[in-house]
């Protein structure tokens, strides 16, 4: 279909698509099988203004939105998932600095972040506290001009890899989730180390470990809006990246249906290509029927996103799962189409497969999205009564 992509847009698309071909995809099974984060992927999409796609001008960046963010994760996605977390995380860490930061502190983070010279991360999750993020542990106390943060963030996408962390601990737990503040921790920071990196089942190319606070001193200055704001802060990032993750399963989706059709066409039995039994026509069209309804939900979302609206919770919620669940469900079924040969490591569709079962999971499991949405749509239904 004809999305309507500007100039601009087909630019981002084409050239986030040249890097996925030349890039990544020479590279994307030894990443994976070594579990090495892809730096020299990162430089080049740095290189190529990548990481400034969503940032104000006025603070180095190329002053776009939502879609265009969108536009370039889905084809790194196309190509591997591990990369494109590694490029998205970036800008989930970078989202509350966006819209909560000062001038004061935009000035002095994002033209880093917009030339990719420095990368960030978002720690919220923890132990006990995932999709419950009013259970964080981890305190940021008062003392003078500085927070001391103590306690361990754990699962955090970018973690070691990252300069700039987004933070969120309690300063209050007498207050529950209105206890949480925002903090910006940077690399290097005394009394800030990092955990064992995860081994993991996907996504291997991105680095997943823990972030350890010790008697960690943070300048009052680095406090996103103010206290007690944080799951605010939490929230609003979420709803402002989920179509990032909308993103990631349109273009898994994309890249497993066309190794699938190829395979297909090629692959011989009973005398003709596989293409050719009903059976199989009837898979390749249900998954190019339902990657082309959720890539026009994640860009509809995302024009909605860009448009200033207040309300993105529902809207965000929905693009995030139904294009996760259509990236787990076409890339379970282009390995069957492809049988044997799918299971194997020899094809990318076995490693999509794996990679795409996160998408349901992080930035808020796909039970959870369904919980947001009833909500909202119960608030709804009480207003136009």
């Amino acid at each position: 279909m004809d999305y309507f992509l500007n100039e601009e847009q087909q630019m981002i698309r084409d050239t986030a698509r040249q890097i996925a071909q030349e890039k990544i995809i020479p590279v994307r099974a030894e990443l994976d099988e070594k579990e090495l984060f892809p730096t020299e992927i990162i430089k080049v999409l740095a290189q190529s203004d990548m990481f400034g796609l969503f940032i104000p001008e006025q603070y180095g960046g190329l002053g776009r939105g939502a879609l265009e963010l969108c536009l370039a994760v889905e084809e790194l996605s196309r190509a591997c998932l591990g990369v494109s977390t590694s490029y998205a995380a970036n800008a989930l860490g970078t989202y509350p600095i966006l819209l909560f930061g000062t001038d004061e502190q935009k000035k002095k983070f994002l033209p880093d972040i917009a030339s990719g010279k420095k990368l960030v991360a978002f720690g919220l999750t923890e132990a006990n506290a995932g999709s419950d993020a009013a259970g964080i542990q981890t305190t940021a106390t008062k003392s003078g001009t500085e927070y001391i943060l103590n306690g361990t963030k754990q699962w955090i996408t970018n973690g070691g890899e990252a300069d700039i962390y987004t933070v969120i601990a309690m300063t209050d737990k007498s207050r529950g989730a209105r206890g949480a503040s925002a903090l910006i921790v940077e690399k290097g920071t005394p009394g800030f180390t990092f955990g064992k990196k995860e081994k993991k089942m996907g996504i291997r190319a991105s680095t997943t470990c823990e972030l350890v606070f010790d008697d960690c001193h943070i300048p009052k200055d680095n406090i996103l809006g103010r206290d007690g704001m944080g799951f605010i802060v939490a929230m609003k990032t979420l709803d402002q990246s989920r179509t990032g993750v909308g993103a990631q399963g349109v273009g898994v989706a994309q890249g497993a249906f066309e190794e699938a059709a190829n395979f297909a066409r090629t692959r011989v039995q009973f005398d003709k290509p596989i293409i050719g039994f009903q059976a199989v026509q009837h898979m390749l069209a249900d998954m190019a029927i339902q990657i082309e309804a959720a890539r026009a939900l994640v860009y509809s979302v995302a024009r909605y996103v860009d448009s200033g609206a207040k309300d993105i919770t529902k809207s965000s919620a929905m693009a995030k799962t139904f294009a996760t669940d259509v990236g787990m469900r076409v890339t379970t079924d282009a390995l069957q189409v492809m049988g044997g040969s799918g299971y194997m490591r020899d094809y990318p569709v076995e490693k999509m497969m794996r990679d795409a079962k996160i998408l349901q999971i992080y930035e808020g499991t796909n039970q959870i999205q369904r919980n947001v949405i009833a909500q909202n749509l119960i608030k709804e239904f009480s207003r136009n009564k």
